[in-house]
């Protein structure tokens, strides 16, 4: 079989800015900031008190209460985006071929809401009343996407990856090429998180990995500033509806962008700083490319992995070395500036906002960035979105472990 072109016919976003696609959109755009006080636990020892909490979430809009009991609040999540999805793709009524439609979701610590509050229950009414026949199945990544195909009837290949903050974009490369190479013909992918809890906010603030700008929680996640001191802690959900061109063509499906390139690799140097050099993201973003095609000097934009951290000059001197003369050219910015890192559901997120990004001639901006590196010296579109048209968008996500992915995306004709 011929290698099959592959349509972003859908997406679906649940984040700190908003409960599905275009009320993030709107935020993004409008340079919003989806930090706050932390509400879910009590944070006053810890010294990060602040997160980007997803506000208003009613799951039983998608499933009966019935369901919650068996769900942690990240299955929630991604069942209620893959509906939102397949509508925005219309195919919520138009249903794919169950056997040639798959779901590839992944989160990057699954359940962590549901074994806290268990062991809690569990020392406090022991095991036999502690703890919920539903507990595993609550909580373990693979029914993020389980649980989406059984409610949407989906018996094409089902997987979920986990790679930390890469965990999103792998699972959308490796459903792109599930189509590309005809084991698909559909796919329902992208990543889901929810950890802002006691013990996962405490565990990265003892990493030392949090901004501690308690005070001003909406200013903390500044990507590429001298005054960054660590990332904000986010959670949701996104999902992009992939499919093949030919048969987005043929049922009249609104083609919101083409996935044409996607890359994977590992620094092999640490648990959690990436390559001193940038040498793995480098590769990964050469290799996208490579895989596409494209020349560098094609891409107009790269929405980075920009954390807020120390590597955020790694990653801009990694762009600068792959881009050359190019990388003057380039509009780079991090929403996580606003929507703040969303982990595991990071790379989907940022996934779909390239894509309507594409699909809309505007690229969302970072913003925060009120005293700019002097070693990040890229343009990172400073405080307001610009009203660009670009051909390419590329989408990078770094990880935990050197775990590197990148997407390369282009505008549907």
């Amino acid at each position: 079989m011929a290698e099959r072109k592959v349509a972003v016919t859908g997406t679906s976003m649940i984040t700190p800015l908003g409960l599905d696609t275009e009320q993030t959109w709107e935020a993004v755009i409008a340079g919003r900031s989806g930090v706050g006080p932390i509400t879910k636990f009590d944070a006053s020892e810890l010294p990060t008190q602040i997160a980007a909490e997803v506000r208003d979430f009613e799951p039983t809009k998608y499933f009966s209460k019935k369901y919650l009991r068996q769900m942690d609040l990240f299955i929630q999540y991604a069942v209620a985006a893959s509906y939102m999805a397949l509508e925005n793709a219309g195919l919520h009524e138009d249903r794919p071929p169950a056997e040639r439609t798959g779901v590839y979701v992944g989160s990057g610590l699954g359940g962590i809401t549901t074994i806290e509050s268990t062991h809690l229950a569990m020392r406090e009414k022991g095991w036999r009343h502690g703890i919920s026949p539903y507990f595993v199945p609550a909580l373990i990544i693979n029914l993020a996407g389980g649980q989406i195909s059984i409610f949407q009837g989906f018996k094409g290949p089902l997987m979920s990856h986990v790679s930390a903050c890469s965990t999103a974009a792998h699972s959308i490369g490796e459903a792109y090429l599930a189509i590309r190479y005809g084991r698909a013909d559909v796919m329902l992918a992208g990543g889901t998180e929810s950890t802002i809890t006691a013990l996962s906010v405490g565990g990265f603030a003892a990493a030392r990995a949090l901004s501690k700008r308690n005070d001003e929680p909406t200013k903390a996640s500044r990507p590429f500033t001298k005054s960054r001191d660590g990332f904000v802690m986010g959670e949701g959900c996104g999902l992009l509806v992939l499919e093949d061109m030919d048969r987005a063509k043929a049922r009249g499906a609104t083609i919101i962008a083409e996935l044409v390139g996607y890359a994977a690799n590992s620094d092999a140097h640490h648990v959690t700083a990436p390559s001193p050099n940038g040498e793995g993201a480098q590769a990964c973003i050469r290799l996208a490319l490579e895989d596409a095609g494209v020349s560098g000097d094609a891409v107009g934009y790269i929405n980075a992995h920009g954390t807020s951290t120390a590597a955020d000059q790694i990653e801009s001197s990694a762009i600068r070395q792959v881009f050359g003369a190019h990388a003057d050219k380039l509009q780079v910015s991090s929403t996580k500036s606003m929507h703040a890192h969303l982990l595991g559901a990071a790379g989907s997120v940022e996934g779909a906002l390239c894509c309507l990004a594409l699909q809309r001639g505007v690229l969302p901006p970072t913003i925060n960035l009120d005293d700019p590196d002097p070693s990040c010296d890229l343009d990172y579109i400073p405080h307001e979105a610009r009203r660009v048209e670009v051909e390419y968008a590329l989408s990078n996500s770094f990880g935990f472990g050197g775990t590197n992915a990148c997407l390369l995306f282009k505008r549907a004709p």
